[in-house]
């Protein structure tokens, strides 16, 4: 059976799949070439060095997500721009952190911003207001991702470590802690952290801006 062609495409897929399924830090030339099943210097042929590398396959990642429509409705498109990208970067747990470090920039990354821009002038924003409105957008979404990655804790986990932090928050020096927590034991608030609370409170500081 002959091999299957190897490619840049091919190269970078299999980049984020490892990636994907062993962390960031597993990813070195010799293990993508035994996932390709090649040897690391047959890689160079396709990506010029590990830095290649990861400038490839973060604008992979870029292009799963949602580019907002240019007409339209702003608000609706910019909240789906960012609901769709806390979904991808849930699920390629190493990117959130790897798009914030990379300064070149491949064809999604610069389709995806000049897409977010053109949606945001096209509302009525200037292109101050529009640069610091997509900034803002996606601080909330890459803090509130690797917030979401890093914590130690499952939500059914909640209650029961309220639980065995609450004698450390005593009501008498710490009642509002103490106060939350108990809401937090008895099932009233379930503690767990809403993308959209806060993604709708920049949308509506923007709106209010607008007008």
């Amino acid at each position: 059976m002959p091999r299957t062609p190897l490619t840049r495409d091919r190269v970078l897929r299999a980049a984020i799949d490892l990636a994907d399924q062993q962390g960031l830090e597993a990813l070195s030339m010799r293990n993508l070439a035994k996932a390709v099943g090649v040897e690391a210097m047959s890689l160079y042929n396709h990506v010029a060095n590990k830095d290649d590398l990861l400038d490839g396959i973060i604008d992979l990642v870029v292009a799963e997500l949602y580019v907002p429509a240019i007409s339209g409705d702003w608000r609706a498109e910019l909240r789906r721009r960012a609901l769709s990208a806390h979904e991808v970067l849930l699920t390629h747990r190493w990117a959130t952190g790897l798009l914030g470090s990379r300064v070149k920039v491949g064809p999604a990354m610069l389709r995806y911003v000049d897409a977010t821009l053109g949606c945001l002038i096209a509302a009525g924003f200037t292109y101050e207001q529009a640069d610091r409105a997509w900034n803002a957008l996606d601080s909330h979404i890459y803090g509130f991702t690797l917030q979401a990655i890093n914590f130690p804790l499952d939500p059914d986990e909640y209650a029961s470590a309220a639980e065995q932090f609450l004698p450390m928050i005593p009501p008498e020096t710490h009642p509002h802690m103490h106060a939350m927590a108990a809401l937090v034991i008895d099932g009233t608030h379930s503690g767990i952290a809403d993308f959209t609370f806060g993604l709708d409170l920049i949308l509506d500081g923007l709106e209010a801006l607008l007008h």
